[in-house]
C-alpha cells in the first residue's frame, strides 16, 4: 500500500497540475458567460419569496449539494460544500486510488470567502440589473458559477503539495516557523499571474463573443472579458494562495 502511495503520489507534477488548471479556465468562463444569460433576478436571493426556509438560493445550494454527497462528489478533496452542514454520506463506494494530500486538506474550506465576493462584489459586474422571472435557473446557474471557482480554488491543495515535494528544503524553515508572509512570497509569482489573468482575457474575449455571418467590429462580449482577468486577479489567484498557504502550515503535522 506505501509503494502504490508514492507511485500515485509521484504521478502529481506541476506540469499536470498546470493543465488543470487551464481547464477549469474554460469551465469559469462558461459558467459566467452562462450566469450573464439572466438579469439579477434579485427575488432569488430574497429570504422572505417563498414558503421554506431562507431564500431560493440558499434552498437550490443545500438540495443539490444534498444529492452530490450521496453520490460522492464531496469524496474528492477540492470539492468543497458550501452547506456542509448534516450534509449526507456517499453511497457510493470510494475509489481505490491512495490519497496524493495530506490529511490536511480535509480540514481547509475558504466557501465564505468566495460566497462573500461572489455575491458582494462580481455578480454585479456581470449580470445586468433586472428581473426576467428565472429565478431557479439563476440560482442553479449561480451555483454552477461558485462551485466551478471554488473548485479552482481548492486546487491549491495540489499546488501546494506538488511544490512542497518539489523542493521541501525552501518551505520547511518557514512551516516550522508558520511564517505565513514568508510562505506567500514562496509561492507568488507575479510574472505568472500576470499571463494567467492576459490568458482568461483572452478566452473570455474568443468564447463570449457574438457570432454573426458578417463581420461589423462591434466588440460586444457575453461577459466583460476585463472582468473575468479582475476575477482572477483580485480574487482566484489571491485565495488560491490562501489555500495553499493554510494546506502548507499544517504540512508536517
Amino acid at each position: 500500500m506505501a509503494a502504490a502511495a508514492k507511485s500515485n503520489s509521484d504521478n502529481l507534477t506541476l506540469d499536470k497540475v498546470r493543465e488543470a488548471l487551464i481547464r477549469q479556465e474554460d469551465t469559469i468562463v462558461f459558467r459566467l458567460i452562462q450566469r450573464a444569460n439572466f438579469p439579477v433576478n434579485s427575488p432569488t436571493y430574497d429570504e422572505k419569496f417563498a414558503s421554506f426556509s431562507g431564500s431560493l438560493l440558499q434552498f437550490v445550494v443545500k438540495e443539490t449539494e444534498a444529492l452530490q454527497s450521496k453520490v460522492g462528489r464531496y469524496e474528492n478533496p477540492e470539492e468543497q460544500p458550501f452547506s456542509p452542514e448534516n450534509l449526507p454520506p456517499s453511497l457510493v463506494p470510494p475509489q481505490a486510488n491512495p490519497p496524493v494530500l495530506h490529511p490536511a486538506a480535509a480540514s481547509i474550506n475558504i466557501n465564505e470567502k468566495i460566497w462573500d465576493f461572489y455575491f458582494n462584489q462580481l455578480l454585479s459586474l456581470f449580470a445586468v440589473p433586472g428581473d426576467d422571472g428565472n429565478y431557479a435557473s439563476t440560482a442553479s446557474s449561480d451555483l454552477d458559477c461558485l462551485q466551478a471557482i471554488s473548485r479552482r480554488i481548492h486546487y491549491g491543495y495540489y499546488v501546494a503539495e506538488v511544490k512542497f515535494k518539489d523542493a521541501p528544503q525552501d518551505y520547511e524553515p518557514a512551516i516550522r516557523a508558520q511564517d505565513r508572509e514568508g510562505l506567500m512570497k514562496l509561492l507568488t509569482f507575479e510574472a505568472v499571474e500576470e499571463m494567467v489573468k492576459k490568458r482568461v482575457e483572452k478566452k473570455a474575449a474568443v468564447f463570449g463573443q457574438d457570432v454573426c455571418l458578417v463581420d461589423n467590429g462591434n466588440g460586444k462580449y457575453k461577459v466583460d472579458p476585463s472582468v473575468v482577468s479582475r476575477l482572477y486577479g483580485e480574487w482566484i489567484m489571491p485565495l488560491t494562495k490562501l489555500v495553499q498557504v493554510e494546506y502548507l502550515l499544517r504540512r508536517l503535522d
